[in-house]
């Protein structure tokens, strides 16, 4: 029963590695077309590599390009402005887009409103820079 259990947690470590790079790649892809999203995907990558590899999390999480807003995100749940207007502007983009320009019944388009609609609620919702108490070392 215990290799079985070993069996189970390698299991589920090399899936959640995997689902990690998958989503890296993503990332990545999402630096270069605007309406994908970038670091949704490096947070979501981040997660999977916490609880399958410190390796590739610290990898990530000191990345000289990806590191530093996932840095700001987990220490102060921070979302820098220029994220927040690239967000809400591919999401306006993309409602506009399946709405007029594609055939999407209305269900879909209100479906897709909803769940963008929650989307940038949540992401406007989030502070934009880091406090000023915790700049100055006082926290």
């Amino acid at each position: 029963m215990l290799r079985n259990e070993r069996l189970t947690g390698t299991t589920r470590k090399g899936v959640l590695i995997v689902l990690g790079w998958t989503f890296v790649g993503l990332g990545v892809v999402g630096v270069v077309l605007p309406v994908l999203p970038t670091t949704p995907f490096m947070l979501i990558a981040l997660w999977c590599f916490a609880r399958s590899s410190e390796r590739f999390h610290a990898w990530l999480f000191h990345h000289r390009i990806f590191g530093p807003p996932l840095r700001q995100w987990e220490r102060h749940r921070v979302i820098p402005a220029s994220a927040k207007f690239i967000a809400c502007a591919a999401m306006s983009a993309s409602l506009l887009y399946i709405t007029f320009i594609v055939s999407v019944p209305p269900y879909l388009v209100a479906l897709a409103a909803a769940v963008m609609g929650y989307g940038a609620w949540f992401v406007l919702t989030k502070p934009s820079r880091v406090p000023e108490t915790v700049k100055d070392g006082n926290r």
